[in-house]
C-alpha cells in the first residue's frame, strides 16, 4: 500500500535538533506556518538495512517544473492526490535528480561538514535567518495529536510529517510503503535570491526500477543507480516549442555516446503523464544522434508523448519498458519559439 497521507507542508523554519547515537537518528526541524501551528519534520539520516548510510543529493540552484506547480498552494499541511497531475515528486518519473549524481555520508560525524546532518543544517539554518524563506517539505503527515506534546520540541498538539524521502522500490521489509509520485524531499524557496534549493534523500537498498502502478521493485532487473556517465544512450535536445501553428511539430533528439551501435528497435519517448512515441527502430551508430518526430504527424501519431510550453519532463524507455534516461525543462526554457532546449 502507498503512504496513506501523502503531501507537501510549506512553512517556515524555526529551530533544528540533531539526533546523535539512537537507533534510527534523524535530523528534527521545527516549523511553523502563517496560522502560528506548529509542526516537526523528522528527516532520516541513518538506514534500518545495510548499508545504513543515505544516498543524498543536493541541488543549489534546482530548476525543474514542479517549482511552478506549487504555485497558489497555501501554507501549511497539502494533500496531494496521486498522480502525476500535480506537484507529486517521483525519483524515477519525475527526473527530479540524476541518481548516478547521488553520494553518501555517516549519519553524524565528530568534524564539520562531514556528515549528512551538517549538509541539512546547513542550508536550513540559511532559511532560518531569511524571514522570507519557505520550506516545501514533501512526505507523509502524522498528527495532529490533541493530548500528546512534541516529543523533541514540545509543542502541542504533536503534528509533523515525516517519511521525507524515496518511498518506492522498497525492499520486502518496507515493501508496504511502496508507492508511485509519493516520494518525499525538501525545496528551500528563496525569493530574494530567486533561487530554489532541493534536497533529495533515499536509502542504499531501494531499487530505481520499480513498477508504474504499484512502486515495487521490478524482479529479475538490476535496480541499483547508474554509474556516472554510463548511459549509453541519452536526451540531448528537444525542441518543445516549434514554429508555426498547432498541432505542432515537437522532436527528441538522442545521441548514443557509447563507442557500439545500440538497437533502439521497441524503444520509445513518454512525457509526465504516462504518453509514449515509438523511437525509429534499427541500430543507432557509435556517436550519432536521432532526431524522433512526437505526437500528432510524428511517429508517435494522435495520442503521443506531448511537450507542453509551460514545463514538462522527457523520459526515455528502452525495449523493455526500463528507463535509461529522464530530463526536465521549465517554462523559461520553453519560451523561445522554435529554439531547442538543450540538456
Amino acid at each position: 500500500m502507498p503512504l496513506k497521507a501523502y503531501g507537501v507542508l510549506i512553512t517556515r523554519a524555526v529551530d533544528t535538533r540533531r539526533e546523535g547515537a539512537v537507533d534510527t537518528p534523524h535530523y528534527q526541524i521545527h516549523l511553523t506556518d502563517d496560522q502560528n501551528v506548529h509542526y516537526r519534520a523528522a528527516v532520516n539520516v541513518l538506514s534500518q538495512e545495510r548499508p545504513s548510510e543515505l544516498l543524498y543529493l543536493v541541488d543549489e540552484d534546482f530548476r525543474h517544473p514542479v517549482t511552478a506547480r506549487l504555485a497558489g498552494l497555501g501554507s501549511g499541511w497539502n494533500t496531494l492526490p496521486p498522480g502525476p497531475g500535480g506537484p507529486n515528486l517521483d525519483f524515477v518519473r519525475g527526473n527530479l535528480l540524476d541518481p548516478a549524481k547521488m553520494r553518501t555520508l555517516p549519519p553524524d560525524a565528530p568534524g564539520a561538514d562531514d556528515d549528512l546532518a551538517d549538509i541539512l543544517d546547513h542550508y536550513v539554518r540559511r532559511a532560518i535567518a531569511d524571514p522570507d524563506a519557505r520550506l516545501y517539505v514533501f512526505g507523509e503527515r502524522f498528527g495532529p495529536e490533541p493530548r500528546v506534546k512534541d516529543k523533541v520540541f514540545g509543542f502541542l498538539p504533536g503534528n509533523g510529517i515525516h517519511d521525507i524521502h524515496m518511498n518506492q522500490g522498497n525492499s520486502r521489509k518496507f515493501r508496504g510503503d511502496d508507492g508511485v509520485w509519493q516520494d518525499g524531499g525538501i525545496l528551500l524557496h528563496f525569493p530574494g535570491q530567486d533561487r530554489w534549493v532541493a534536497i533529495f534523500l533515499a536509502f542504499q537498498s531501494q531499487s530505481w526500477h520499480t513498477d508504474d502502478v504499484t512502486g515495487h521493485a521490478l524482479e529479475d532487473v538490476e535496480g541499483n543507480r547508474p554509474e556516472p556517465n554510463s548511459l549509453p544512450v541519452r536526451i540531448v535536445a528537444a525542441l518543445v516549442n516549434p514554429r508555426g501553428p498547432a498541432p505542432e511539430a515537437e522532436t527528441v533528439t538522442l545521441l548514443n555516446a557509447s563507442p557500439d551501435p545500440v538497437d533502439l528497435t521497441g524503444w520509445r519517448i513518454g512525457d509526465r503523464l504516462g504518453q509514449k512515441s515509438p523511437v525509429t527502430g534499427g541500430p543507432l551508430a557509435a556517436g550519432a544522434c536521432l532526431v524522433v518526430p512526437l505526437g500528432v504527424g510524428g511517429a508517435g501519431g494522435v495520442g503521443g508523448a506531448q511537450l507542453g510550453n509551460h514545463g514538462g519532463e522527457i523520459t526515455l524507455l528502452d525495449a523493455k519498458g526500463l528507463k535509461a534516461h529522464g530530463v526536465s525543462y521549465t517554462k523559461e526554457q520553453a519560451a523561445r519559439e522554435g529554439w531547442s532546449v538543450v540538456f
